[in-house]
């Protein structure tokens, strides 16, 4: 049987962290064997808000992809592949601006809050502005129908889905499929500072290849209950980040319930629970950070990894966008 396919990726502006992990990171290594996975080192998706720095987004096309290989992502059974090295990607991107009206993409949530959130005003690039039509363009183009996403990124497989259904109206027939966003469980890690989400630019993050004392420092930093002054105080589950760590990533519910259950009666302090999620962490990052050194004195294979999941890309978008211009009875030479 032909197995369903799946896009995704990240944008190569900085090394993975752990919201990657928890959002994305662990359904793919999950879904490796079962899917057809296709895995994008989103560089010109990067350069929407980083046209000045294009030597960063070049830099980190390496640290992304050695954060997937650390991760346990395999080449074998993902294609790993280079967004600005795949033509007929941004080729769909331009045919689909047609299909969608400037007023829909300013009022996909997404694209507002993250236009908020760095301060744009009016002055929006106009390829981020874009963006929603480029995604559409990368998850249509492998022909993808799922797409494991957080939860802020929702709208974003809306709106491809909105595009694939006119390009599918206007050809009179299904020439792309619709897409499912497969959202974790454990939803949208905040940053260490538990007000925003954990970001590369927010400086709130804890990189995959965090030292362990950056682990240490990180958990001890972080944002607790400010009511819970004194051990014998009752404390606040809801909003406490190390509890929203605890639920991302302790294995063992039976243990953490309890946990939970002492720290909302009281006796319980922020020291414990932080060093029991020190410990979690310390055990997860530990292998990726061995393995990501392991891959980063061997970048000639890491670059033929790229090369040759690219290839394979490059073959399977170009028979999509001759699907498409032919569906739409556009001019053919």
């Amino acid at each position: 049987m032909t197995k369903p396919v799946i896009l995704t990726g990240d944008r190569t502006t900085g090394p993975l962290h752990l919201g990657h992990y928890a959002g994305s990171l662990r359904t793919r290594l999950r879904h490796q064997d079962d899917h057809d996975q296709y895995l994008l080192l989103a560089d010109m998706q990067a350069m929407t808000d980083n046209a000045q720095e294009p030597a960063k987004v070049r830099r980190n096309v390496i640290e992304v992809a050695l954060d997937y290989l650390a991760v346990g992502i395999d080449p074998t059974r993902t294609t790993i592949c280079l967004q600005s090295h795949l033509p007929a990607l941004a080729e769909l991107s331009m045919l689909y601006l047609n299909f969608v009206t400037v007023a829909r993409l300013e009022r996909n949530p997404t694209i507002k809050d993250e236009i908020r959130a760095r301060g744009f005003g009016r002055d929006i690039p106009a390829g981020f502005l874009c963006y929603p039509a480029a995604q559409a363009a990368d998850i249509t183009g492998f022909k993808a129908t799922v797409v494991p996403v957080g939860e802020d990124q929702a709208p974003l497989i809306e709106q491809t889905n909105e595009i694939v259904r006119r390009i599918n109206a206007t050809a009179g027939s299904d020439v792309l499929p619709e897409a499912q966003a497969v959202i974790p469980k454990s939803g949208r890690l905040p940053g260490i500072d538990g007000r925003t989400k954990m970001s590369k630019s927010g400086g709130n993050a804890i990189p995959l290849s965090a030292s362990p004392d950056a682990i240490r420092a990180a958990v001890k930093a972080m944002f607790t209950d400010p009511g819970h002054l004194r051990v014998e105080d009752p404390g606040r589950i809801e909003g406490n980040a190390v509890f929203t760590y605890l639920d991302a990533f302790d294995e063992e519910e039976t243990a953490l319930e309890e946990l939970k259950a002492h720290y909302r009666r009281g006796g319980l302090g922020d020291g414990t629970i932080k060093k029991r999620l020190e410990e979690i962490l310390q055990e997860l990052i530990g292998p990726i950070r061995t393995r990501r050194k392991h891959y980063a004195e061997d970048l000639t294979y890491v670059i033929d990894v790229i090369r040759r999941g690219t290839e394979r890309a490059r073959e399977r978008t170009e028979t999509t966008r001759r699907d498409v211009v032919a569906a739409l009875g556009l001019f053919q030479l």
